[in-house]
């Protein structure tokens, strides 16, 4: 089995230039301020790249559908066994974390990172398999239109490497007006309690 961390290295690379590091030596234990993020922090404000986009269920989810409403975004593959089922399990279990009230302002987005592995039926799997079908939309399209995505994320897709194990899997909290605020990732500091911890700080930032 590949190592997690060579798909963790790739992640961090793929996306340095805009502060996506890793976190090394996490310890796991709870934030000691409650107004500040646990994630890494962008380099400056960032905003969310445009795209439009299907959601599995056939319905199109643009940039400015997502305005509005904080956004927990990051980048799946159905094929993928290493980081994107840990990805799913985390995001699931903050979600239910939050309030219902949080959770009517707060979206959870997977943009595919290999629109041939990701079909409709394939997500539907992945998502029922990891209890987490109702809680994200993923979005995917054409290959041309996925790199377009992925080069404005600055990710590195399994499509691009060959390897449904191998690309980027930050997963990042954008403020309701589509600022990009914290980052946080899979065997680091990605925890239920640390991204729910996140999502509240970002509802708090955007009030």
């Amino acid at each position: 089995m590949k190592t997690a961390v060579v798909s963790l290295v790739l992640a961090g690379l793929a996306a340095v230039g805009l502060g996506t590091l890793l976190v090394v030596g996490w310890s796991g234990t709870q934030p000691a301020s409650s107004d500040r993020f646990v994630g890494s922090r962008p380099p400056g404000l960032i905003a969310m790249p445009r795209f439009v986009l299907d959601d599995y269920d056939g319905t199109t989810v643009t940039t400015e559908d997502l305005r509005g409403e904080v956004v927990v975004l990051t980048f799946l593959d159905t094929k993928c066994t290493e980081a994107c089922p840990i990805i799913a399990t985390e995001v699931v279990r903050a979600w239910r974390m939050l309030s219902p009230k949080e959770r009517r302002v707060v979206v959870v987005v997977a943009i595919s990172t290999d629109p041939r592995d990701d079909t409709p039926a394939s997500i539907r799997a992945f998502l029922r398999r990891h209890r987490a079908l109702g809680t994200f939309r993923y979005l995917a399209g054409p290959i041309p239109e996925m790199k377009r995505v992925w080069s404005s994320f600055q990710i590195l897709s399994s499509f691009e490497s060959g390897d449904a194990d191998t690309h980027s899997a930050p997963v990042r909290v954008y403020g309701r007006d589509g600022t990009w605020l914290a980052t946080l990732h899979p065997g680091a500091d990605l925890t239920p309690e640390n991204l729910a911890h996140d999502v509240r700080v970002a509802l708090d930032a955007s009030r």
